[in-house]
């Protein structure tokens, strides 16, 4: 399948050394984007899209997601989420681990075939197209070098610090660093508690533990103080995840600086549901647009929060639209009754963009997105001969 984009207006790239370019067209083929630029042989595509001067950004990937088996959600008793959320525009999901199963294991074999559970189960299961990463070692005492080991060799690179039987959170240090020397991108939960079973993480947690990622560092939904934010900002490199589901002020302070600090690049966005927040499929994409509107902020800047910075922080090649890298991206465009006539300005004026195309692996997933307001412009797919066919 090789499929072609046309027709386009501004590209957000999710790379904030280059965030803006302006190609005529982008090519698809083998899950890959293999052209951005002009040019093409349109006969040799299986499916053109004509974006009509619509906007193009990276596919969002959203770091934590608490999935656990298939699409559906203990926690919320609801089924479909998963689908649901990538008609917000996630492509991409990451698991904050599987703490919300039933009856969760706490002893060491089950914490593992937990984690190994899940992440089979998702490498095998694309709900809407999505790709999930599944499978998020919780840390509990008594898990060895040897248990991190073996399951870096069945393929579960994710954990999760903050929930275990630890006396302390920061007791939880020497199982992160075993985690993190077989390669292991540990998450900590940052803040207050937020279910039975967890613990408030203060800034001395995270600065004993040095985790890759602070989970939820504005808040899941408590927030640390300023002073706390502070010494993660300006004395770790941790990256700053911030999710719809945590504290606004503490997100857009996180915001102000991490800028001052210069290091934006550590910024992620993300959902962190279903909790008893509910299920959001617009998190990620409303935090972009609330954070771009509420502080000196580019559309730019806050989209490669959620792509971009997301994908280095996780080792991922996905997050950033170049030749080469994964064919996962978003048609956005001004919604249909604002005072907006695109994407970037109806960010920078706080509203919702209209998702009006949705590509995974290359493959068209739909045009006209259940959960966003139409789009202003006349978006549609061709056929080779340029006919219109939807």
């Amino acid at each position: 399948m090789k499929t072609a984009i046309i027709n386009i207006g501004t590209v957000l790239t999710g790379q904030l050394d280059n965030p803006i370019t302006k190609p005529d067209c982008i090519v698809m083929e083998d899950k890959k984007i293999t052209h951005m630029g002009s040019d093409v042989d349109l006969t040799t595509c299986n499916v053109v899209v004509d974006a009509d001067g619509a906007s193009i950004i990276p596919g969002l990937i959203d770091s934590h997601v608490h999935v656990v088996l298939g699409d559906y959600t203990p926690r919320q008793k609801t089924v479909d989420f998963l689908e649901s959320y990538i008609h917000g525009g996630i492509t991409r999901s990451i698991s904050a681990s599987e703490v919300h199963a039933p009856g969760r294991p706490k002893d060491i074999e089950g914490v593992k075939a937990l984690a190994l559970m899940a992440q089979r189960c998702f490498n095998n299961f694309r709900p809407g197209g999505m790709t999930v990463h599944g499978g998020s070692v919780i840390l509990e005492p008594g898990l060895s070098e040897e248990d991190f080991k073996e399951l870096a060799r069945e393929g579960v690179w994710l954990a999760k610090a903050g929930f275990g039987a630890f006396n302390k959170p920061k007791d939880a240090s020497e199982v992160v660093r075993f985690a993190q020397k077989h390669g292991f991108k540990v998450m900590c939960h940052t803040g207050g508690a937020s279910i039975p079973g967890s613990s408030p993480v203060t800034a001395e947690d995270l600065l004993e533990m040095l985790p890759d990622i602070s989970g939820h560092v504005n808040g899941g939904p408590t927030a640390l103080n300023n002073t706390e934010l502070e010494k993660v900002i300006f004395d770790t490199d941790i990256a700053l995840q911030l999710v719809q589901a945590g504290n606004l002020r503490s997100a857009l302070k996180t915001v102000e600086l991490a800028k001052e600090a210069n290091e934006f690049h550590r910024v992620l966005i993300a959902s962190d549901t279903p909790t008893g927040t509910g299920t959001m499929p617009l998190a990620v994409l409303k935090s972009i647009v609330e954070l771009t509107s509420l502080t000196n902020s580019s559309p730019g800047e806050m989209v490669a929060a959620a792509t971009g910075n997301v994908g280095k922080a996780y080792g991922l090649e996905a997050g950033t639209l170049a030749e080469g890298k994964p064919a996962d991206l978003l048609i956005v465009d001004a919604p249909l009754g604002g005072t907006t006539n695109t994407a970037m300005d109806a960010i920078e004026n706080g509203d919702i963009p209209a998702i009006a195309g949705c590509f995974t692996d290359g493959t068209l997933r739909y045009l006209k997105s259940r959960n966003t307001p139409p789009a202003i412009k006349n978006i549609k797919v061709v056929s080779e001969n340029l006919k219109v066919w939807m």
